[in-house]
């Protein structure tokens, strides 16, 4: 009887593997479903210590209203926003990051990296929620997503990323920011050192 048990429980571990398997063999970049469009963050924050943080690589690309942007014009304590239009919790954080940028755009460099759009989706997108920095069409050559992979990836989209006024990786949130109290507070640290 135990025997009988036995064969059941692994021919069921087996049919479960091969399942989780064929999921997996679905997925694409960075492990994402192809029919979802974007891994969901769990909301974590990543402080990294001032002894620990290094710097993204250099990137650039075309802006989303036209022109070009340069990592090498970052000056200062940036926030670093990885978004798409079709991805939902970028559209719930996108009032969330507009109102950061009210507050301390005059502070902060804020640069977007589409990571998905061209120009027409991108801006349209930042004209519906009143997004006015600029933002990166990452899309084609994967620069900016390349620059921070490894010091600390955007590892779900959205993700937000504070450099420091060295332009070193101070901090992640992964996935969106549903408030301003998280980024406010790792801004103001940033900006207060």
């Amino acid at each position: 009887m135990l025997g009988s048990i036995r064969r059941g429980l692994v021919a069921v571990g087996a049919a479960a593997a091969l399942l989780l398997s064929g999921c997996a063999s679905a997925a694409g970049p960075a492990g994402q479903a192809r029919d979802a469009g974007y891994i969901a963050g769990d909301g974590i924050v990543t402080e990294i210590p001032q002894d620990r943080r290094t710097s993204p690589g250099s990137f650039s690309g075309p802006v989303a209203t036209g022109g070009e942007f340069d990592s090498a014009e970052l000056d200062g304590v940036a926030l670093v926003n990885f978004w798409y239009a079709a991805c939902p919790p970028c559209r719930v954080e996108a009032p969330v990051l507009a109102e950061l940028h009210a507050e301390y755009g005059d502070r902060v460099d804020f640069i977007g990296i589409n990571v998905r759009d061209g120009g027409a989706q991108a801006t349209a997108f930042e004209e519906e929620f009143a997004i006015e920095y600029p933002s990166v069409l990452d899309d084609v050559s994967a620069q900016g997503q390349l620059a921070f992979a490894g010091v600390v990836a955007p590892n779900a989209v959205p993700s937000t990323i504070i450099l420091d006024a060295e332009g070193r990786v101070a901090a992640r949130v992964s996935g969106a920011v549903t408030d301003t109290s998280i980024l406010s507070t790792l801004l103001r640290e940033e900006l207060e050192r």
